[in-house]
């Protein structure tokens, strides 16, 4: 995790970067397929820059001053493809990246948030494995992860957050790789 000080006039939001992760991964043995990770999908709440705090079942806010340094998708996409990097297990890129991928992974956003009333930062990620020559799903799975968070602001959320996507990355990575 990166912080990132506002600057300018007035007072600027803190930004928070999240980590791929790079020690504890199983490296590939074998050969490595190549994979094209989609930008995940969520809902709108979860499709921005901003840290969303879930107060109540049905409550939502968001951290004040604090943000993330790109919309979550985006981010989550690009720390997966870090994390597929850092482990060896597949040839990994972005649509449009020109990579002729057997695979295509799909995920959807469920969950990134800090929930107030038990002082946990959750992270679950649903992911489908296409085939990209048949658009067959070889496999579906849902991803979850939790952190205790200390204090519920910019620094504790994005520490905790950050912890638990990691999990997530880790669990997504080695479950790719080793379907085929």
């Amino acid at each position: 995790m990166v912080f990132l000080a506002g600057c300018g006039g007035g007072p600027a939001p803190n930004t928070f970067d999240l980590s791929a992760p790079r020690e504890g991964l199983r490296r590939s043995e074998g050969g490595r397929r190549a994979i094209i990770v989609a930008e995940p999908t969520a809902v709108s709440t979860l499709d921005t820059e901003r840290i969303v705090v879930r107060a109540t079942n049905a409550e939502l806010t968001y951290l004040p001053r604090a943000q993330w340094s790109d919309r979550l998708p985006r981010l989550v996409q690009a720390r997966l493809i870090q994390t597929f990097e850092n482990s060896g297990r597949a040839a990994v890129g972005r649509p449009g990246d020109r990579l002729a991928g057997a695979y295509q992974l799909l995920l959807d956003i469920r969950a990134f948030e800090i929930r107030e009333s038990n002082r946990d930062a959750v992270v679950e990620v649903a992911v489908k494995l296409v085939n990209a020559s048949t658009g067959s799903v070889s496999s579906a799975r849902l991803f979850t992860a939790t952190a205790g968070v200390g204090a519920i602001d910019g620094a504790g959320a994005s520490r905790a957050l950050d912890q638990a996507l990691a999990r997530v990355l880790s669990d997504i990575t080695t479950w790719a790789g080793a379907i085929g």
